[in-house]
């Protein structure tokens, strides 16, 4: 639950979460107060406008729950303070596609914040997560004002479009076995470890590649006993990287 108002253009709030019973409270967290020190924080520090200080709006999720929404309106700039999250299209008939995962420190909806009034796509919380909320007004102005920051928010942007179009060259010419070997990467890549623990379920790896949940698990399960990969519950090994680098460039 989210309990919020506005204070002469600055949003006063405060947010609590009920779980188990337990009413929790998180009082707002000034910028001044935080250690990330964020792009964001930086230009308003070194800028030369009135505004000197913003209330920020932190917000805690647990796995699975819905950080924004597509068709949602877009308010504020999302900064990712920790945990993982998926970006994603909802389709028909709960066919969705997953363009790409966020870790810390990622601006959530980048693509939204200067363009689109509505999100979109969807951003959901993989584990639990934390994320800074910023009056979106706030940041158009200091984006004007700070030529770092809007050349930070310019790469920012340039990285998401590029996951983007990777995605729409894997899903248009790869073969399921080829884009379940790219994603293996992808994930070992963003873990950095070629032994990591997915976030992500059978269905959401699916997602991710534009498969269905049973041929995803059917893919994996060829990788493992070709001694590919290693699979122990959500624990993927890779055992054979140049193989699996290879079946990913072939597609």
């Amino acid at each position: 639950m989210i309990l919020y108002c506005i204070n002469n253009g600055l949003i006063q709030c405060y947010f609590c979460i009920i779980k188990d019973n337990t009413l929790k409270f998180s009082k707002k967290i000034k910028c001044e107060d935080c250690k990330l020190n964020c792009d964001i924080y930086q230009a308003l520090t070194h800028s030369n406008s009135v505004l000197k200080s913003i209330d920020t709006l932190h917000v805690f999720y647990n796995r699975h729950e819905m950080i924004c929404k597509q068709g949602s309106n877009v308010n504020y700039a999302i900064y990712l303070v920790y945990g993982t999250a998926k970006l994603f299209i909802e389709g028909i008939n709960n066919k969705n596609i997953i363009l790409y995962m966020m870790q810390p420190h990622n601006y959530i909806g980048l693509l939204s914040f200067f363009e689109s009034p509505k999100y979109m796509y969807s951003v959901m919380a993989l584990e639990e997560s934390q994320v800074c909320m910023i009056d979106l007004n706030i940041v158009k102005k200091l984006y004007i004002e700070n030529h770092e920051l809007l050349i930070n928010l310019n790469s920012a942007f340039g990285k998401s479009v590029q996951l983007i179009m990777n995605k729409l060259i894997s899903l248009s010419q790869k073969q399921i076995r080829g884009r379940i070997s790219e994603n293996i990467l992808y994930l070992s890549e963003l873990y950095q470890s070629h032994k990591f623990k997915m976030h992500l379920t059978r269905k959401e790896l699916g997602e991710l590649s534009g498969i269905s949940e049973e041929n995803s698990v059917r893919i994996l399960s060829e990788l493992k006993n070709e001694n590919i990969i290693n699979i122990n519950g959500r624990e993927i090994e890779i055992l054979d990287f140049d193989l699996l680098k290879k079946i990913c460039e072939c597609g």
